[in-house]
């Protein structure tokens, strides 16, 4: 049975009745924990200011003990070096011959050392932290961002696993195991003792993370009605995954230590547990595998629930048969011809860029001038309009004048907040904030353009490469940022010179926007660099 069949079959339950509102909510909602959790690193493994601990045991005078740090100049400011200090055995010896720092002795002369007795961490904003407590910092610096790129590494596999697990076992179960996977390991994580025994549950649970939501998003998919369909994918979903982001910062707010944190992540997922019995399965799913009295049980109780009457019988034996065989698709076909080959390597690119920009602009508010609570809530709730945004955008809009240009837009906004001054600390907030609108946007509409561009022969595999593709962006982001340490304007500049290229590039694909879903490779529209005629691409 295809689609269209199915849609028509169904038609007696009606667009918008209580079953769809409540099954669409509760879909949604069992996004909050996810979008709760994914980011949680910004606060698990912030890097509060820190310098080298002097040692109690030193044996030297107050006055040498706040010399033995030097200063070091840090965007226009004079602050403690963060890995090295004074050598101590010359302080000590100083201060046992009763010298005075800075009169008899130039300080900044005494030769200096790394922190052989570990580090001081400032406590008032951050209790303790990953970095604090396993001190990520220095010559262990790149296992902070390394941390979050192991996270997307779970990402990256669950993009690729979650479908199949799904295929196999069926969406309902996919979606409640995942959640549970979720909860136990980031209980599990409370008790880490090391670093490496943090990073390998990162990864699980970024594994879980992307297979709750992708398992989420095609749940809705097939249960709800087409008008209710595109609403749920482009506005329900990502708005419910922005309520758990924003749900974050003021979560983190109250609880500044990172296993207290953590546990207050883990527990909203619990609350879903009892959902069991209230999200059935997806109908269409139970078609596929023959079991149609289960699928008619499913429909015949949403047809109860919205007070409509169901056919004796719902599915002819013919519409469930299985079809004539077809010639089959793989992901070597997005590569296997010239149009499509470019369609897939700009909007591979497209994707990347989106996705190096989301998570870097996510990842980094932590080290933004102003309160990180505050600067991290702004960051989640100004996705929320860009999402609202992207339902009238696909409605009324051309694809390529919508998500392009405000590829470029991102990209001038970034570029532009390396001019303000810092005294103006809050327009160049505000840019940045800008670009994560632009980035959430985005995000949306190429989704909806992806599916729309490939053939139906094509689209679950390109929709599907194209989000794997993507994470490849999601890991590179954690060490953009990074670059940060060593140059606060380099991750903006690079971030915002892939936005203008993505954008510009962007203009080359074909619009989609008014015309009939490509059934075929025969049917895709030809990108506008190519000269040759769609037949040439038939197989």
């Amino acid at each position: 049975m295809n689609a269209t069949d199915y849609d028509d079959v169904t038609k007696f339950l009606g667009e918008w009745g209580p079953f769809q509102k409540r099954f669409g909510l509760l879909l949604c909602l069992c996004v909050v924990p996810v979008g709760l959790a994914c980011f949680s690193i910004i606060f698990l493994a912030a890097t509060p200011p820190h310098h080298c601990a002097i040692p109690p045991n030193a044996n030297i005078s107050a006055e040498w003990r706040n010399y033995s740090i030097p200063l070091e100049e840090d965007d226009g400011e004079m602050r403690y070096s963060q890995c090295t200090r004074y050598k101590l055995d010359v302080i000590k010896r100083l201060s046992d011959n009763g010298s005075v720092p800075g009169i008899d002795v130039n300080v900044s002369e005494i030769e200096q050392e790394s922190c052989k007795d570990g580090w001081e961490y400032d406590r008032s904003i951050y209790v303790s932290t990953i970095v604090s407590e396993w001190d990520l910092v220095c010559s262990d610096a790149w296992k902070a961002p390394m941390t979050s790129s192991v996270y997307f590494c779970g990402l990256l596999t669950g993009s690729f696993t979650s479908g199949q697990l799904s295929d196999r076992f069926g969406r309902k179960i996919t979606l409640f195991v995942t959640i549970g996977v979720q909860i136990l390991f980031i209980c599990v994580q409370i008790f880490s003792t090391s670093w490496p025994m943090f990073l390998a549950l990162s990864f699980v649970i970024g594994i879980a993370e992307i297979s709750t939501y992708l398992t989420t998003f095609v749940l809705g998919t097939e249960v709800l009605t087409p008008r209710i369909r595109i609403i749920f994918c482009s506005v329900g979903v990502s708005a419910f995954f922005a309520v758990g982001y924003m749900l974050l910062p003021l979560t983190a707010f109250f609880i500044r230590d990172w296993r207290m944190l953590l546990i207050a992540v883990a527990v909203p997922g619990v609350v879903y547990v009892p959902l069991w019995r209230l999200i059935s399965e997806s109908p269409r799913w139970l078609l596929s595998q023959g079991r149609v009295e289960e699928a008619e049980a499913i429909l015949r109780g949403a047809a109860k629930k919205n007070g409509v009457k169901a056919p004796e019988v719902i599915f002819q034996p013919l519409q469930v048969e299985n079809e004539e065989k077809v010639n089959h698709h793989s992901i070597c076909d997005l590569v296997k011809f010239d149009n499509i080959r470019w369609i897939t390597i700009i909007l591979s690119f497209a994707w990347i860029t989106i996705s190096i920009g989301y998570f870097s602009l996510s990842l980094n508010t932590s080290n933004l001038l102003g309160d990180p609570f505050v600067n991290c809530f702004l960051s989640a709730a100004v996705e929320v309009p860009g999402y609202i945004l992207s339902w009238p955008l696909l409605r009324s809009f051309p694809r390529r004048l919508s998500i392009f240009p405000m590829l470029i837009i991102c990209g001038v906004s970034l570029l532009f907040t390396q001019l303000i001054p810092r005294e103006l600390s809050s327009v160049s907030i505000a840019l940045k904030m800008m670009g994560k609108f632009g980035f959430s946007l985005s995000f949306t509409l190429v989704y909806a353009y992806t599916a729309e561009v490939y053939p139906t022969v094509l689209r679950n595999t390109a929709v599907g490469t194209c989000s794997c593709i993507s994470q490849l962006g999601n890991i590179a982001a954690p060490y953009l940022v990074y670059l940060g340490i060593y140059s606060k304007s380099t991750p903006y500049v690079l971030m915002g010179s892939l936005c203008i290229l993505g954008g510009l590039l962007g203009f080359l694909l074909p619009e989609t926007y008014g015309l009939p879903l490509p059934e075929t490779i025969d049917d895709m529209q030809t990108i506008q660099r190519c000269k040759k005629r769609q037949t040439s691409f038939i197989i």
